[in-house]
């Protein structure tokens, strides 16, 4: 497991956020945004609305962002760029399903701290749209992050790359039905391993592997 000194140091999500008076205007108008696009929908949701939840006037929310689409963009690449942010030196890591795991692990713990699950809205008719390019290529980046972690341990490295992706994104339609506790990650972590055929006692020596090795990364 690659431990030393040179190693890249990059910083885990926080379990839970800060509350909305603690935050900066631009991460209130963030919150505020999300909370409204998980009630009412992207479309539904107007900059006005977005800025009389915050409290201040819609052409102070201007001086943050140039509109209700960078907004959008900017959530959404809350829920990719932690995880990102571990692509590279997971991917030089030889112990392959402990990086697959803490990929899996930092990946599922990223979209559990996304504000008001804005997950829900990777599918949604507008961010299929070109002005939402930057992101779908960021999560192309992580869906291929997890094809090559994979690679060379399963006979069909695009399928279950995929399926762990999958695995992985199930954690925005649990919190849909409440939050789910701390035992969840690590649990979808796990379940990447066992896709791999791994014996039982090689997904617990990953995941104790993968532990180490995210506390490495994250010192």
């Amino acid at each position: 497991m690659s431990t030393d000194s040179g190693t890249q140091k990059v910083g885990r999500p926080r379990a839970k956020p800060q509350s909305s008076s603690d935050l900066a205007p631009r991460d209130q108008i963030l919150g505020a945004a999300a909370a409204l696009f998980a009630e009412h929908g992207y479309a539904g949701t107007t900059t006005r609305a977005i800025a009389e939840r915050v409290g201040i006037r819609q052409a102070s929310l201007y001086y943050y962002f140039a509109g209700k689409d960078e907004i959008l963009l900017e959530l959404l690449e809350i829920s990719v760029r932690p995880s990102l942010a571990y692509v590279t030196p997971l991917l030089a890591e030889p112990d392959r399903p402990a990086a697959l795991y803490a990929l899996a692990l930092i990946d599922v713990e990223t979209l559990m701290a996304t504000p008001h699950n804005v997950g829900v809205l990777y599918l949604s008719h507008e961010v299929q749209q070109p002005r939402f390019d930057t992101f779908r290529a960021h999560r192309d980046e992580l869906a291929s992050a997890y094809k090559r972690l994979v690679d060379g341990l399963v006979d069909d490295p695009a399928f279950i790359g995929a399926c762990c992706m999958q695995l992985v994104e199930m954690v925005i339609t649990l919190r849909r039905d409440g939050e789910p506790d701390a035992s969840t990650a690590p649990a979808i972590a796990t379940a990447c391993l066992r896709l791999l055929g791994l014996p039982e006692d090689e997904v617990l020596r990953g995941v104790s592997a993968g532990e180490r090795l995210l506390a490495a990364l994250a010192d």
